[in-house]
């Protein structure tokens, strides 16, 4: 039987290996989980062609200050710059897609997301070796320094008030976007014939 030495070093040594594997164990990644079903965030219906609905999102991203990178009849992208302090600078980027609902249907789905990018400012002080006799060699602060933005994160914004103020800004520029109704030509009426220009015939 072990003595109690041998007992307190044997139980050392377990908790020592124990605590050894506790380090050594790889962590487990955990994945985002999809939220699919959330769905009327991203999307809205409009009436209209698909063209007047990209539009319509086209001036809505405009009056909030974005600045329009592509556009056409089904798609817009658009990005807008925020600098909330002197270390921090924010850019969300739009992007809107337009797509036409069944035939007859006159309506468009447009789907659109927003994506925050948040970038950090790194600084880079520029330093220099100086050489000192019996010493070695001693890094010293050059003074210049390369400052720079660094992207720290990015991520889909899932804000239903934010996508909430965008469709109701589009559904305001509809109107403006509607093509103009085709002028039917009245039928004109034949002049009554007098009485005088029946007898002459």
């Amino acid at each position: 039987m072990l003595d109690q030495k041998n007992r307190i070093i044997l139980i050392s040594s377990m908790l020592c290996v124990f605590s050894l594997a506790a380090c050594t164990t790889p962590k487990k990644t955990v994945l985002h989980k999809d939220e699919f079903g959330t769905a009327e965030m991203f999307t809205y219906a409009v009436p209209g062609a698909e063209k007047e609905a990209c539009e319509a999102s086209r001036r809505a991203l405009l009056s909030q200050g974005y600045i329009i990178s592509g556009a056409n009849e089904n798609n817009v992208k658009a990005r807008r710059k925020f600098q909330s302090d002197d270390e921090t600078h924010v850019e969300i980027e739009f992007n809107v897609v337009c797509a036409p609902n069944s035939k007859g249907s006159n309506s468009t789905t447009i789907f659109a997301n927003a994506v925050r990018d948040r970038y950090s400012l790194k600084k880079n002080t520029n330093s220099a070796s100086l050489g000192v006799g019996g010493i070695g060699s001693i890094s010293l602060p050059f003074g210049a320094s390369n400052d720079s933005m660094v992207k720290v994160a990015s991520e889909t914004i899932s804000d239903a008030k934010l996508y909430g103020r965008f469709f109701d800004l589009v559904e305001r520029y509809l109107d403006d976007v509607k093509p103009d109704e085709e002028v039917l030509e009245k039928p004109t009426t034949a002049a009554p014939v007098s009485a005088t220009q029946q007898e002459e015939t």
